[in-house]
């Protein structure tokens, strides 16, 4: 099967010897350029939001970086490589053992080069158990990666997915998928009958499909707790403030006691997600992280001069 190369490093606008920090830094920027909460074009912030997520989850990941990185940057110009000279690249029935799907919120080239990895597509083991008929046996269950958002982890949802066959690719079926209210990272949805055919009249096997988070521009996930890194001004750590953050429920006032520490975690208890089985929910921490300006005016630096000359605060 031909699909298309992406580019993963232009798409987060890094180079291919980025650090883990720049990378990081650059999904940031982007994703909150394109999330599709506060984008102002909304028709094409979800796919873009999309494509920078897959690409932060393959360069965040050592693993599938180091196995992205040995294709090579010139890797369509290699004579004899996969693709080369097509603008694609050509996986055969390579990966998901010929399956394809769409729906899953990524691309096609991710699905084939990265199925494999870690329990991926044909991972799933053999059925061995005896059927009526001697020579009956199940088939093979296959697994796929299915990117889930955090509205869907809050509220559950259902998707739909289209799934073509290695030795019928033009006809496609259709399925609706249902996702769980408080769904977590690499947690396996099955989806009975949805797998490979069975020998000799055996049942089909299963596909599983494995749970990765949308990742969110301001948003940690642990669990079903959410940690998000608040920024505060020197003086509101020193005198205390109130400020408003964004949870997973909506707004809500964050209370900073005066004298709080860089790194202190503030907890907001039921404003995390969904514990599932359960109507409670996890909890959201605000990390703290004190910034200081790298600018001042002539006026500010008067007044931190004069707060050096009074302050009998010694940090060492």
């Amino acid at each position: 099967m031909l699909v298309k190369f992406r580019d993963y490093y232009e798409v987060l606008g890094v180079g291919r010897s980025a650090s883990q920090d720049e990378v990081r830094t650059a999904f940031r920027k982007l994703a909150r350029k394109y999330h599709p909460d506060v984008a102002a074009d909304k028709t094409t912030a979800e796919e873009k939001f999309k494509e920078i997520n897959e690409a932060y989850e393959v360069l965040s990941d050592p693993e599938k970086r180091k196995k992205y990185d040995a294709l090579g940057k010139d890797w369509q110009h290699t004579p004899g490589a996969p693709g080369y000279g097509a603008g694609g690249f050509d996986f055969g029935d390579a990966g998901q053992h010929g399956y394809h799907f769409e729906g899953t919120g990524f691309s096609d080239f991710f699905e084939n080069f990265f199925g494999s990895q870690g329990g991926g597509f044909g991972g799933g083991a053999t059925r061995r158990g005896a059927y009526p008929g001697a020579s009956q046996r199940a088939g093979r269950d296959i697994e796929s990666e299915i990117l889930v958002t955090l509205e869907e982890v809050m509220h559950g949802s259902e998707r739909t997915l289209a799934l073509s066959e290695p030795n019928a690719p033009a006809a496609r079926r259709t399925v609706r998928i249902r996702i769980p209210k408080g769904v977590s990272e690499g947690q396996l949805i099955r989806a009975a009958g949805l797998g490979q055919p069975g020998s000799h009249g055996g049942p089909r096997g299963d596909l599983f499909l494995r749970v990765r988070l949308e990742r969110h521009p301001d948003f940690r996930i642990d669990g079903q707790d959410v940690i998000f890194d608040l920024p505060l001004a020197p003086w509101e750590a020193v005198l205390g403030a109130t400020v408003a953050v964004r949870t997973p429920h909506g707004s809500s006032k964050v209370k900073i006691p005066a004298g709080t520490a860089s790194g202190t975690q503030l907890r907001l208890s039921g404003k995390g997600l969904p514990i599932p089985g359960s109507s409670a929910f996890g909890d959201f921490f605000a990390c703290v992280d004190i910034l200081t300006p790298t600018e001042v005016s002539p006026a500010e630096r008067r007044q931190w001069e004069a707060l050096a000359e009074i302050s009998s605060f010694n940090p060492r």
